[in-house]
């Protein structure tokens, strides 16, 4: 059974009296364990995309499941009850103002139902460290680069230690030794059975990795290549060969 599956789901917005769609018809199953970027040029549907996957939006055309339950239902529990199965890294920052990084951890452990091991202080930096940011825990949002903000919000994401990571935009305003960095944290995670969902423009890494690529153009999926490089497409279904996009 796929860990998450998306039938024939679509997604609009209305726009002057028009429905807009940012998702088109997607069919879609990932395994647990899958490693998987999403790729496409600004405006492609990326960003929706995850947001269905997580229950932050609901579809208006179609069905969308994460172990085999509707996300209707997740929609309905609020974000920090849905870190029970999923890590998530919006595309904006979240990060509370007015708490010091330790304090938006905490809030993460603290909503979340499931048995964790370690006590909460454990648990933040162990995530902190992990990120290579050990020594930020009594510091600000504001006191932080854009970078380290990012990185926070990577720790916030995995210090649950859920089924699911879904990474809209990680990479944004990381620097290369930084990027790499997230990703053999990110490969690390995978490898112990973590599901990793990104949506990324790093072309770079995303063709040194060669993980599935999943490629959206207007809302659809255009190209879903495993062992992928940026920008390719399937050229054929049936015997699994890719052409450049």
């Amino acid at each position: 059974m796929p860990q998450i599956r998306l039938d024939s789901v679509s997604k609009y917005f209305m726009q002057e009296g028009r429905k807009n769609y940012a998702i088109r018809q997607v069919d879609l199953t990932i395994e647990q364990g899958e490693f998987i970027f999403v790729t496409g040029s600004s405006g492609a549907g990326k960003s929706t995309l995850l947001k269905l996957i997580t229950g932050e939006l609901r579809p208006d055309q179609g069905k969308a499941y994460v172990n085999n339950m509707d996300v209707v239902r997740l929609a309905r529990w609020g974000l920090l009850r849905r870190r029970n199965y999923f890590g998530y890294v919006p595309q904006l920052p979240q990060l509370i103002r007015r708490r010091t990084i330790g304090q938006n951890l905490e809030q993460v452990i603290m909503a979340n139902r499931r048995r964790l091991d370690g006590t909460v202080e454990e648990r933040v930096q162990k995530a902190l460290a992990m990120v290579g940011l050990r020594d930020v825990i009594d510091r600000y949002p504001v006191e932080l680069s854009q970078g380290q903000c990012r990185q926070v919000e990577l720790a916030r994401a995995i210090i649950t230690s859920p089924p699911i990571l879904v990474l809209d935009e990680l990479t944004a305003n990381l620097d290369e030794d930084a990027i790499w960095d997230s990703f053999h944290l990110l490969e690390e995670l995978n490898h112990r059975g973590t599901t990793v969902i990104m949506a990324t423009h790093a072309k770079m890494f995303v063709n040194m990795m060669r993980k599935r690529v999943i490629t959206l153009v207007d809302g659809s999926i255009f190209g879903d290549v495993p062992k992928g490089r940026y920008g390719d497409v399937l050229s054929n279904r049936d015997d699994g060969t890719a052409a450049r996009g």
